[in-house]
């Protein structure tokens, strides 16, 4: 068990590690290839993975969530899962094509049927991966895909700059889009060493499939809710605008996909591995919990009080109206912290119809903050889609944990200590910056700010706040008593 304790907490922060080099590099390309590209370019290939977005959820059905939720699978479950995921996959990208020209149409931007056409192989590659991931995944191998998903993304990054260079314009992006699936799942099935067998037709799959189902749905149900407002502005307010929108919005969500992927894998793993366990369950969930707050918090306060500064640094001065946008999306960052791990709590506990239903209600309320604020354009959907998740953010909460031993007062405790920590960080970097760097230039001025709001925030919560000993805790489980990837 103590075993078992180790190898998560090491498997997280390899993860965390991981997803410091991650968030690295994707920092790095939205910097350089903000500067070589246009607005239009971004919102052109926007509009289309805003759509392909949607095939993509359909890749592997939840199979691959559910073969990690489940106590113990067979390799004839597992290969029956890949070929259901194959032929999901094959399904899709044909799909796809052949609705190249509706895309086009929707929109009026002719040059998109190409691009949609090409970004459905994506969908092929992606679902012959799925299983080879699921499998290291379930073994806790976490530093080996950590590390693939790095290699991949460094080389998609590379491509997208050199053709950005070369030229190529939003064909650059599409590329970008492409070779990561390609390359993923051929790692992955290098690393694993696993050819699946033929498909068993009397595999007792259908509890899987029934999982999958419900977590594919939920998946559909949200990322509409989350992407819609995407498709509304290039249709009705044209790639320039839908672009700089989406640019804010990718540069929002770094931080929170960075946290998401490289905890909420862990977390899901190990407390699925621990769901008839439940005082180490709770003990284990409100400690990933509490790191993602941890972290997110002060991103949160950064983009929200220096927006400006955060895109002239980042994006470069042409995107200078995206500094509104940005501000304006910060809230969601704290938000979605709040609320994505609990997920990870309802799906380890197999609570999948709980979650779908909590993502329809959720879906109808932020899609009609879209619509109210898409007359006034990308600032007025910005305002609304905040303002709609922070309306909702409490209700969602108090849903989601009911009847799981999680009671709303840790959640509010887990947010309360970070939250009360980096307001008060947050101001006194603000009175710093407005009484000595008015005058600087971005660069510097920023440096200045996240160094000042960094060092008042830990020192509040390490010592404030007493959470000095959970961290020394988490330290003390890193000692190399056992490989990080032993075999079980």
């Amino acid at each position: 068990m103590n075993n078992f304790k180790q190898k998560a907490i090491r498997g997280g922060v390899a993860k965390m590690c991981a997803q410091g080099a991650n968030f690295s590099l994707r920092i790095g390309s939205v910097m350089i290839l903000s500067r070589l590209l246009e607005p239009k370019d971004f919102g052109l290939v926007g509009m289309v993975t805003a759509f392909t977005g949607i095939l993509s959820l359909f890749k592997d059905f939840g199979l691959s969530t559910a073969a990690i939720q489940r106590s113990s699978v067979t390799e004839e479950e597992i290969s029956s899962l890949f070929w259901i995921n194959l032929l999901i996959g094959g399904v899709l990208a044909l799909l796809a094509l052949a609705l190249s020209p509706v895309v086009a149409t929707f929109y009026g931007e002719p040059r998109l049927m190409k691009v949609t056409a090409i970004l459905a192989t994506g969908l092929l590659f992606n679902a012959a991966g799925v299983q080879h991931a699921a499998i290291l995944q379930r073994d806790m191998r976490f530093t080996t895909t950590a590390s693939i998903e790095i290699a991949a993304l460094a080389l998609s990054i590379a491509l997208g700059i050199a053709m950005a260079l070369s030229g190529y314009g939003y064909w650059s992006l599409v590329a970008m889009t492409v070779i990561t699936p390609v390359f993923l799942s051929t790692a992955f099935w290098i690393t694993t060493k696993w050819i699946p067998r033929r498909p068993n037709l009397k595999t007792e799959i259908r509890s899987m499939l029934q999982f999958g189902g419900a977590v594919t749905l939920n998946g559909l149900v949200v990322y509409i809710a989350y992407n819609l407002e995407k498709v509304l502005l290039g249709r009705f307010w044209g790639a320039d605008s839908v672009g700089m929108y989406i640019r804010a919005y990718q540069l929002v969500s770094i931080p929170t996909d960075n946290l998401n992927s490289a905890v909420g894998g862990v977390a899901f793993s190990a407390l699925s591995r621990l769901q008839h366990d439940f005082i180490r369950f709770k003990r284990y969930f409100l400690k990933g919990y509490s790191l993602v707050l941890a972290m997110s918090v002060p991103i949160t306060i950064t983009c929200a009080l220096f927006a400006d500064d955060v895109i002239a640094v980042a994006l470069g001065p042409k995107w200078k109206d995206a500094a509104l946008i940005f501000r304006l999306l910060a809230p969601t960052i704290l938000i979605f912290a709040i609320i994505n791990p609990l997920a990870w709590l309802m799906f380890a506990l197999g609570m999948v119809g709980r979650s779908l239903r909590v993502a329809l209600v959720l879906c109808p309320i932020v899609i009609g903050g879209y619509l109210l604020g898409l007359p006034y354009g990308p600032k007025g959907v910005a305002f609304a889609y905040s303002s709609a998740m922070t309306l909702w953010v409490v209700p969602h909460v108090a849903w989601c944990v009911r009847g799981t031993g999680i009671s709303f007062r840790d959640i509010a405790t887990a947010v309360g200590r970070p939250l009360l920590s980096c307001v008060v960080a947050g101001g006194l970097s603000l009175t710093v910056v407005a009484s000595i760097a008015v005058s600087w230039q971005p660069l510097p001025r920023l440096i200045l700010a996240t160094s000042v709001l960094l060092t008042v925030y830990l020192g509040l919560l390490l010592f404030a706040m007493g959470q000095k000993r959970f961290y020394l805790d988490l330290l003390q489980h890193l000692k190399p008593n056992l490989p990080v990837e032993q075999a079980q």
